[in-house]
């Protein structure tokens, strides 16, 4: 069995040799290196709570609350949006009403005349129905407040999350599904694995121009056919494609672990032969780069570019002539 094939059925001892204390000392150099740079000091969870924006008289535009709440004692002729705080209703607002990261609070006596949106909060008002127009509709997400608020009040955070039990423990859990589902679909289908492994390793530039090519094609195409057809046809094209999308991903992420954990199992580990430590060495070195601050948006955009790529070339053995030296 070569490099680029899996066999489900194969078994290999794996000796504990040298390697395996290369190999720990690696994850572990790249598990430290994570927490060095993403470690730093904690901040208030809801930092200017105490210093709403106070609109006061009569608004004829809409108003915005960023990184704030926003508290109306007058009239607001259009609506009101907090990005990372609540908007406390106390006089009226003839628009609608929404908060992203943050409550919705209506008063005793004041007036909303449109929606309700409130994503990461909860719709709060008084004891009596509230004073709202009977078409008017109110669509809540209640949950990760605190998270969708830190996030609105500093975007850039989403780049260098914060070290916590829930950061490893998400981390793990991610690496453990992946790490399944390679084995899943490498049993499944180790030939299929195998071909699309040994097109990364001897002709990846194509395969990511491919992907490149096949991912603006897929945006352009679901947001025109939004946007000219209708909504029946923009709907079936947009499901069509978030389906390609997500078998492209699970597909082309198993065909990268392997092909890394193959590297990583030459450089490190030469004596082992077992396809479950080839997948795992794979699946942890890239939910480690996946976890880097500032560096995990071009890994994730970077890994689903080339797993589009190995999905669209997929069925093509003939063009792909460098793909017959694996089989011998």
């Amino acid at each position: 069995m070569t490099a680029a094939q899996f066999s489900p059925s194969a078994q290999f001892e794996i000796p504990v040799t040298q390697s395996f204390k290369r190999a720990a000392a690696l994850v572990a150099a790249m598990l430290f290196l994570i927490v060095g740079a993403e470690a730093q000091p904690a901040t208030d969870e809801h930092p200017g709570d105490g210093q709403a924006r106070v609109i006061e008289g009569v608004s004829n535009t809409t108003v915005f609350g960023m990184g704030q709440s926003i508290r109306i004692t007058g009239t607001v002729k259009e609506g009101a949006i907090a990005f990372g705080g609540d908007v406390i209703v106390e006089g009226s607002v003839d628009g609608d009403v929404a908060a992203i990261g943050g409550s919705v609070i209506q008063r005793e006596g004041a007036r909303i005349g449109g929606d309700v949106i409130v994503l990461g909060g909860f719709y709060h008002h008084g004891k009596n129905a509230p004073n709202r127009d009977p078409k008017s509709v109110t669509i809540m997400y209640a949950g990760y407040e605190d998270q969708l608020r830190h996030v609105m009040r500093d975007p850039f955070s989403v780049l260098h999350p914060q070290i916590s039990a829930v950061f490893f423990g998400t981390r793990l859990l991610a690496a453990l599904i992946w790490f399944v589902v390679s084995l899943a679909l490498t049993a499944a289908m180790p030939n299929t694995v195998s071909r699309a492994v040994t097109r990364l390793q001897l002709t990846r530039l194509r395969v990511a121009l491919i992907g490149l090519l096949g991912a603006f094609v897929l945006t352009v195409g679901v947001l025109g056919s939004l946007w000219l057809l209708p909504s029946i046809f923009g709907a079936a094209i947009s499901v069509m494609g978030l389906l390609l999308a997500v078998v492209a991903t699970v597909f082309g992420r198993v065909a990268i672990f392997a092909a890394t954990g193959q590297w990583l199992q030459r450089l490190l580990l030469p004596r082992v032969q077992s396809e479950s430590v080839v997948l795992l060495l794979g699946v942890i070195f890239w939910i480690v780069w996946s976890s880097m601050p500032f560096v995990w948006p071009l890994v994730q955009a970077g890994l689903l570019v080339v797993s589009l790529g190995l999905a669209l070339t997929a069925r093509y053995r003939i063009g792909w002539k460098k793909t017959r030296l694996a089989d011998v």
